[in-house]
């Protein structure tokens, strides 16, 4: 058995953080599904930017849709939705198989939409629709106006991963949403046992901010933090995750077929060398969430990487680890928005790069 697909008895689902024409085509996406398990995939503009740009399998269609009268989004969205619709015919054995689990593939609405909650409701369901499959996702940010967006999406129906999360906080409100919009949809006499959701954790970007912040303080108890803190912060997370759906706030919905809302952890490829390259797969193998993993990551993983139940332990280490973080007085609150911004400004400019690409 392939080193990934072990992870799957843990209860964790590994998805594809890539997709491109190619990755389709050459039969290399199946593979990975047939070889290593992978469940699904989640795509963002960074990643259709550098597939679009380089990927000649684009060109030719490109050329055609500059031939129409239309804008630089509606030709970047002529592209990228038959992807994505492709990948989740490839995937949708997956979904049935296991019951609506699994196969999940990920298309994000505009960045720039990240503070408008109407806006992001609108591109959302117009997504949805175009793509039309039962296992696709619409990402959205969790920006205040996108957790009140995706409030009401999911109330309608709609599968959403919803991401860039970087705190507790910010955790916590997107899962206490994602029950309210079942519980408005349960209210209006409307199922709730297809509708799925995953909240992505980010992770990497919080030890390279955080280990910054350590080495300035200097002092051999905020140097003995470094790359430490992700890994506290979502086990922490973890544990109000299973409080909330497996306890009472989530008993009358699971009664109506409800599933919890996973999470995901995204943004798992190590960025300080000195680190190990599968620490962030290693470390939070758990049952009911999924990583979203890059290639590079992938390929390490499956050279020397060892499934193990990890998530659920240590987790006193993990209290205290934040608890030593509060004491030096890093706010985990402004880290979160800080980093939420960082990305949101990052995928900015790769969307704003793509309608360069398809202007």
């Amino acid at each position: 058995m392939s080193k990934l697909a072990a992870i799957k008895p843990f209860g964790q689902r590994i998805w594809l953080d890539n997709l491109s024409r190619g990755l389709l085509k050459s039969g290399a996406l199946q593979k990975l599904i047939d070889d290593d398990g992978i469940a699904g995939v989640t795509s963002n503009p960074a990643i259709f930017y550098k597939s679009i740009s380089s990927d000649p399998l684009y060109t030719g269609d490109l050329a055609e849709l500059k031939k129409q009268d239309l804008t630089a989004e509606q030709r970047y969205e002529a592209l990228v939705v038959p992807d994505i619709q492709a990948t989740c015919d490839l995937t949708r054995p997956l979904y049935d198989n296991s019951k609506g689990l699994d196969g999940y593939v990920s298309l994000e609405v505009s960045p720039h939409l990240a503070n408008d909650a109407l806006g992001t409701i609108a591109a959302a369901k117009r997504l949805w629709a175009a793509i039309n499959r039962p296992n696709a996702m619409i990402k959205v940010p969790a920006t205040h106006a996108g957790v009140l967006a995706f409030e009401q999406l999911i109330a309608a129906g709609i599968n959403v991963n919803i991401t860039l999360m970087f705190s507790l906080k910010q955790t916590d409100d997107v899962l206490t949403a994602y029950i309210r919009g079942l519980e408005a949809r349960a209210a209006a006499g409307l199922p709730v046992d297809h509708v799925q959701a995953v909240a992505s954790v980010f992770l990497s970007r919080v030890d390279v901010l955080l280990d910054k912040q350590l080495e300035t303080i200097g002092s051999p108890e905020a140097l003995a933090l470094r790359g430490k803190s992700a890994i506290a912060f979502v086990k922490v997370a973890y544990q109000h995750y299973k409080q909330l759906f497996h306890g009472t706030r989530f008993e009358q919905l699971k009664a109506l077929g409800a599933h919890p809302q996973r999470l995901l952890w995204a943004s798992t490829g190590t960025k300080n060398p000195a680190y190990s390259d599968v620490l962030y797969v290693e470390e939070l193998i758990g049952a009911e969430t999924v990583n979203t993993v890059p290639d590079a990551t992938l390929d390490a993983f499956r050279d020397h990487g060892v499934a193990a139940d990890r998530l659920d332990t240590k987790i006193d280490d993990a209290v205290q680890t934040l608890a030593a973080l509060r004491k030096l007085g890093i706010d985990f609150n402004l880290v979160g928005e800080q980093l939420q911004n960082e990305g949101l400004k990052l995928f900015d400019e790769a969307f704003d790069k793509l309608l360069v690409l398809t202007a």
